[in-house]
C-alpha cells in the first residue's frame, strides 16, 4: 500500500464519520421523528368511551336462525378511531332514523353485543319483533323491523357507548351457568366466549330454550365452544319441537328451563348464575332460584325491556313540603309533590321538552346534568350514569333540584 491509497482510506474513513455526525444531529434536533414514523403505519389510537352519539357505518349482515328472524350486524366506526373494549354482556343504545307514515323521526332501542370486544368493530344480534299471535292491532317492532328491512351494508347508525351492569366478571372463581332464554342468547354468548377465552379449561354449563330448530340460533357457534372446550356443557331445550326436529340431535330436552332442571343437571356447589330472556320465564326462574338458597348476589339477570324479574321497592315519598324542581333551560321551577313515578313523567306532565328513549333506566337517552340537590332509584339503573348527572326516567328527588333541562 502506498501513501496515496493510505490518504484515500483515511480520507474515506473521516467522511463516513461526518456523514454519521451529521445524521445523529439532525435526529437529536427532531426526536418525535421515530414516533411519526410509527404513528404513520399504525393503527389510529383513541380507543375510549365517547360522549353522546357517534357514526357507524353497517359492514356485515348475517342471519343466526334457519327462520331469519335473528339477523347480526357487524358495525365499524365512521372515523375509523379504534374501539374501547366493553364488559361481555353490554349493549349498545341506538337512536335510528326510521322513516315511515305510522313511524317517529327517530327511535332508541338498546342492543346487547352478541361477540366478544374488537377495537375495529361492534356486532349486536336482533331479532325481528311480529304482532303477537291473534292480536294484529298491535304494531310490529318499529326499530327491529326498519334494521332488518332497511339497514344493508354501508348504512350509517348513530350509537351511545357501550353501557350496562349485566356482565361477566372473568375474575369470578364460581363455576359460571349461562341461561338463555330465546334472543337473550346475544349477551349470554358474549360472556360465554369472553369466559372460554379467559380460561379455556373453565367449567361451565349453557342452558339455551328456544320454540324449534327454526329459531334456534349461533347453533354452528355454540356447537363448535363445546367441542373445543371440554369443560362446557350445552343443554338445548326446545319448548315446542317441529316434526323434523330429532331429540338428541337438534336439541337435548323438550319443554322449559325450570329449577328441577338445574338441580337434577348442576354439580353441587356454588355457582354465578347468569340470566336473559323473556320476562315471564325470569319471573319464575329467578324467584325458583332463591328459594333454592342461591345468594341473590350469585343471580346476574337481564330481561327484555325495562321489565324487572323480581319486584323492587318503589322510592318512597318525600315526606313534608313540595320540593321546588328548576330546570334551568326551560327557566321555569316546579313543586314535586310525589304525584309522578319519575323525573321524567313529572317534566312530561308540565311541557319540559326532554329526550328519553327506554324509560326504565337502560339507554341513557335521558341523562341530564344534576346541578343542584340530590337524587335517588328504586334499583341500580343498567346505564353507566355520568358523574354529575341523573336518569330522569327512574330517578326521584330527595331534597331540591335544578337540572339542565
Amino acid at each position: 500500500m502506498n501513501a496515496l491509497q493510505l490518504l484515500g482510506y483515511i480520507a474515506a474513513a473521516v467522511g463516513l464519520q461526518i456523514l454519521l455526525a451529521v445524521a445523529i444531529l439532525i435526529w437529536r434536533r427532531d426526536p418525535n421523528q421515530s414516533a411519526r414514523l410509527d404513528t404513520a403505519v399504525s393503527p389510529r389510537s383513541g380507543a375510549v368511551a365517547w360522549e353522546g352519539l357517534r357514526g357507524f357505518r353497517v359492514a356485515l349482515r348475517t342471519y343466526e336462525d334457519p327462520a331469519q328472524t335473528q339477523c347480526s350486524f357487524t358495525l365499524a366506526p365512521v372515523d375509523g378511531v379504534r374501539l374501547p373494549p366493553f364488559k361481555p354482556g353490554q349493549f349498545l343504545t341506538f337512536s335510528l332514523a326510521v322513516d315511515g307514515p305510522d313511524a317517529p323521526a327517530r327511535v332508541v332501542r338498546c342492543y346487547s353485543m352478541s361477540d366478544t370486544p374488537d377495537p375495529a368493530q361492534y356486532r349486536i344480534t336482533v331479532k325481528r319483533a311480529l304482532a303477537p299471535p291473534g292480536k294484529p292491532d298491535v304494531p310490529a317492532g318499529i326499530a327491529s323491523g326498519w334494521l332488518h328491512d332497511q339497514a344493508k351494508i354501508g348504512t350509517l347508525v348513530d350509537v351511545r357507548a357501550p353501557s350496562g351492569q349485566f356482565v361477566f366478571p372473568t375474575d369470578d372463581s364460581a363455576p359460571p351457568v349461562f341461561i338463555a332464554g330465546g334472543i337473550g342468547i346475544t349477551p349470554i354468548l358474549s360472556m360465554l366466549k369472553a369466559a372460554l377465552a379467559d380460561q379455556p379449561d373453565r367449567a361451565a354449563h349453557l342452558f339455551y330454550g328456544v320454540r324449534n330448530s327454526r329459531d334456534h340460533a349461533f347453533n354452528a357457534t355454540l356447537s363448535q365452544l363445546a367441542e373445543g372446550h371440554p369443560g362446557l356443557v350445552l343443554h338445548i331445550l326446545y319448548a315446542d319441537p317441529a316434526p323434523e326436529d330429532a331429540l338428541g340431535r337438534d336439541y337435548d330436552l323438550p319443554g322449559f328451563i325450570n329449577l328441577d332442571l338445574l338441580k337434577q343437571t348442576l354439580p353441587h356447589g356454588r355457582h354465578a348464575f347468569y340470566i336473559c330472556g323473556p320476562d315471564p320465564m325470569m319471573k319464575a326462574l329467578i324467584p325458583a332460584l332463591l328459594g333454592w338458597g342461591v345468594a341473590d348476589a350469585d343471580i346476574h339477570r337481564e330481561s327484555f325491556g325495562p321489565q324487572t324479574a323480581v319486584p323492587r321497592p318503589a322510592a318512597s315519598p318525600v315526606a313534608g313540603p313540595a320540593l321546588a324542581i328548576g330546570f334551568r333551560r326551560s327557566g321555569r321551577t316546579l313543586d314535586w309533590a310525589g304525584r309522578d313515578a319519575n323525573l321524567l313523567d313529572f317534566a312530561e306532565r308540565h311541557s319540559i321538552a326532554v329526550e328519553a328513549g327506554c324509560r326504565g333506566g337502560s339507554c341513557g337517552t335521558c341523562e341530564t346534568r344534576l346541578i343542584s340537590g340530590r337524587v335517588q332509584y328504586a334499583a341500580k339503573p343498567e346505564f353507566d350514569i355520568t358523574p354529575g348527572h341523573c336518569l330522569l326516567c327512574v330517578a326521584t328527588p330527595v331534597t331540591a333540584l335544578e337540572l339542565d333541562a
